[in-house]
């Protein structure tokens, strides 16, 4: 039951931050004209969010170690849920600007708390299945946040944000009452540079940063061109390739809840490494589709396997330290967030050079290599192939 409960609270919670990321997306036409702005300028309402997250995950992560990430996580949600809930009365571009970035910025100190979290309230044998239920979480987000936007909209453009504040303002009771006190060891004096310092100097943490630096940037090079790729080459509408997320988003969403079966089969170490070599062997092919349906069957197997691999991301990650839980996966949500603004950059130049999407599944087939390469430096494999 302990299981089941820990599980539904981290689903909640990853749930409703994944979709407030995603939900200001379908409202961009209408508040670029509400606030006579570009529509290039209008992408800052969705920039300035990102940017608050990826910049104070880093401080936010050394601040919650050696303190209650329960009242972390509450205070986090508390604010949230006042940003957002703002968001709906912003009369002008810059005062929206300004409460999507404290949104993110306060979002920023809940997210690492659910990943710290699990290892400290579950059993060991069961922190991969709650992770991939957090996980979970994220994948339904990705699937219903810009829909959620899209639907609350038809009211009014303030309807989603005040929807979303509503439902934090639950949440938040909810984790008050449920969640117990996550205070680790004492209580020491705040000290960014030094927690970075005990970090980095943890060679095996710093490799596994890297690698999922590396896999985020090929991972998303794909997730960020799929729509390009489905328009020009199969000649896709809008509403065509809204459809063909939807099955590939599920796919990541089964993933995530049916990982934990493979790992209890097969051990983390070797469902880990079995899983980033078939994505390799799946990218390798996916230059090969040459229909719409051949494509779409590929991606949807290929974040399947994305889906049953992130909570082992998560898992490892927390692994290598037991007093920096936060601030380890403050990294990673960092690293996450700059792989794919590197691979924005780099997917660009690489959809336009290489047909169809040779280039981009060439290139992340080589990164998900490497990735492999770097956790098999740390010796994670190495009992694997001692078998």
């Amino acid at each position: 039951m302990t299981t089941k409960k820990y599980s539904l609270i981290f689903f909640l919670t990853l749930f409703l931050i994944g979709t407030d990321t995603l939900l200001i997306s379908p409202l961009l036409p209408t508040l670029s004209k509400l606030y006579h702005v570009s529509t290039e300028a209008s992408g800052w309402m969705v920039s300035a969010y990102a940017i608050g997250y990826a910049v104070f995950a880093l401080i936010s992560g050394p601040f919650s170690d050696k303190r209650d990430r329960k009242k972390v996580m509450i205070w986090g949600l508390v604010f949230f849920a006042l940003s957002t809930f703002l968001c709906a009365f912003a009369v002008d571009f810059r005062l929206m600007l300004a409460f999507r970035l404290c949104a993110g910025i306060s979002a920023s100190f809940v997210t690492p708390q659910v990943w710290a979290s699990i290892p400290v309230v579950v059993a060991k044998k069961e922190i991969v299945k709650v992770m991939g239920y957090a996980t979970a979480g994220l994948s339904v987000s990705q699937l219903v946040g810009i829909p959620i936007g899209s639907y609350l909209a038809v009211f009014s453009w303030r309807a989603p944000f005040l929807v979303i504040s509503g439902a934090s303002v639950l949440l938040l009771l909810l984790l008050l009452f449920v969640l117990p006190e996550l205070e680790v060891g004492q209580r020491e004096h705040f000290s960014i540079f030094k927690t970075y310092q005990a970090v980095l100097k943890n060679k095996r943490a710093v490799y596994y940063l890297v690698a999922y630096f590396v896999f985020q940037m090929g991972s998303f090079t794909v997730i960020t061109f799929i729509s390009t790729w489905f328009t020009q080459s199969f000649g896709l509408t809008l509403a065509g390739v809204g459809t063909a997320m939807i099955a590939i988003g599920a796919g990541n969403l089964i993933g995530s809840l049916l990982g934990r079966k493979l790992v209890d089969w097969l051990g983390l170490e070797k469902t880990f490494l079995l899983e980033l070599l078939i994505l390799v062997a799946l990218y390798l092919g996916l230059p090969f589709a040459q229909t719409l349906w051949q494509a779409e069957v590929l991606l949807t197997i290929i974040f399947l396997f994305n889906g049953f691999i992130f909570p082992l991301f998560m898992t490892t990650f927390q692994t290598t330290t037991q007093n920096a839980r936060s601030t380890i996966s403050s990294f990673s949500n960092a690293a996450m967030y700059f792989g794919e603004t590197i691979a924005g950059l780099v997917g660009g130049s690489l959809f336009h050079h290489f047909a169809g999407f040779t280039g981009i599944a060439l290139f992340t087939a080589v990164l998900v290599l490497l990735a492999v390469g770097l956790y098999a430096k740390t010796g994670l494999f190495k009992k694997v192939f001692a078998n």
